[in-house]
């Protein structure tokens, strides 16, 4: 078993010993009172903003969604100023890496027009160009997804996380052996132990310093979704192929990735972009299977905005006509990360305060 894995399962036997502890001490009836417990469980906080001008037939509006990201920001802080709202999350000497999800492309993923908006928005805070990122994993699918254009207009930089090379002193290290392959930093290697480990991309390990994490609100079957952590923990490291496509593997893997150093100690800010729900499909556009929802949602909590993410897709399928993939997605991977203390994973205990912007 692996490091990673042994205190895992260590949390897990923790967490079973106490609850086991508590009942002994208390009797039976301590069963069905368990308050005196919820009252210490932190609370997350999520703001929804919506203009229903945000998009037009599936298209988003530029000007609309750049307001809806000040306006989400100001809210989410209580600061009128959109400048110092930024500054809330980051100071003009960071290195900001605006995470986005680019592989499907900018119909489906993570859409320029909102990184628009937060370009602008660390600009005003007083961020220089030189100091801020768009990433993702791949260097080509940011380009195909449209964010060259984003760049060159605001003279900011794309990186890719394989493109920038990977970390041989940050990994995440998994039992699960590995097929690796071609940009993988153990490809063709051989050896003990070859494949078990995930090397972190050294952009993050040596260029960036915070995080600004941009998914969209897009179903994935084994995932839940392909959001918050999903985005992040897969988008960071190599050697990924061994987890994708099984919601056990996945449900362990991403939390345990997520919860590294030099991945979630460096997020400050989590944003959905839900202008559209896509409740089937994964990375394939699927118009007939989206709606325009005209949100976007702000956190520090990746796993009540993936939990959220979830809840809205399923209520999605079940308006939905015609057959469907799957009617429900999985939910481990989210109680994974609430035991991990990378988020809250209870309903009950997420804030949403949502504010729609009046029509003219």
């Amino acid at each position: 078993m692996s490091r990673n894995a042994l205190f895992y399962a260590l949390i897990r036997l923790f967490a079973c010993a106490l609850a086991s502890l508590s009942v002994a001490r208390a009797g039976v009836a301590f069963a069905f009172n368990a308050a005196p417990v919820a009252a210490q469980a932190p609370f997350a906080r999520v703001v929804i903003v919506q203009d229903n001008a945000a998009t037009e037939a599936f298209k988003p509006k530029p000007e609309v969604v750049r307001a809806l990201v000040q306006h989400g920001l100001t809210q989410f802080t209580g600061l009128a100023d959109v400048a110092a709202a930024w500054r809330k999350f980051v100071s003009t000497q960071d290195v900001v890496g605006i995470k986005v999800y680019s592989n499907p492309g900018p119909h489906v993923g993570t859409r320029p027009e909102v990184v628009a908006g937060v370009i602008e928005g660390l600009l005003a805070a007083g961020l220089p160009t030189n100091r801020i990122i768009i990433w993702d994993q791949l260097l080509s699918d940011l380009r195909r997804a449209g964010f060259s254009d984003v760049a060159r207009h605001y003279g900011v930089r794309l990186a890719g996380a394989m493109d920038s090379g990977w970390d041989e002193k940050a990994f995440y290290d998994s039992a699960l052996l590995g097929q690796l392959v071609f940009g993988d930093l153990e490809f063709q290697q051989k050896g003990e132990g070859i494949g078990r480990k995930s090397f972190v991309t050294r952009l993050l390990t040596k260029e960036v310093t915070k995080i600004i994490n941009v998914s969209p609100l897009l179903n994935n079957y084994a995932g839940g979704v392909c959001g918050n952590l999903y985005s992040l923990a897969l988008g960071s490291v190599d050697n990924t192929i061994r987890f994708e496509g099984s919601a056990p593997r996945l449900a362990q893997a991403i939390p345990e990735i997520y919860a590294l150093p030099s991945l979630g100690d460096r997020v400050s800010l989590h944003i959905v972009d839900a202008l559209i729900c896509q409740y089937e499909g994964e990375q394939i556009g699927r118009l007939h299977h989206s709606i325009e929802l005209n949100q976007l949602r702000f956190s520090t909590d990746p796993v009540a905005l993936d939990l959220l993410s979830v809840q809205e897709i399923n209520a999605q399928r079940a308006r939905a006509e015609g057959p469907l993939t799957s009617h429900t997605n999985h939910l481990d991977l989210f109680h994974n990360a609430a035991l991990l203390e990378l988020g809250v994973a209870e309903p009950g205990r997420i804030e949403v305060r949502t504010v729609k912007i009046p029509k003219p």
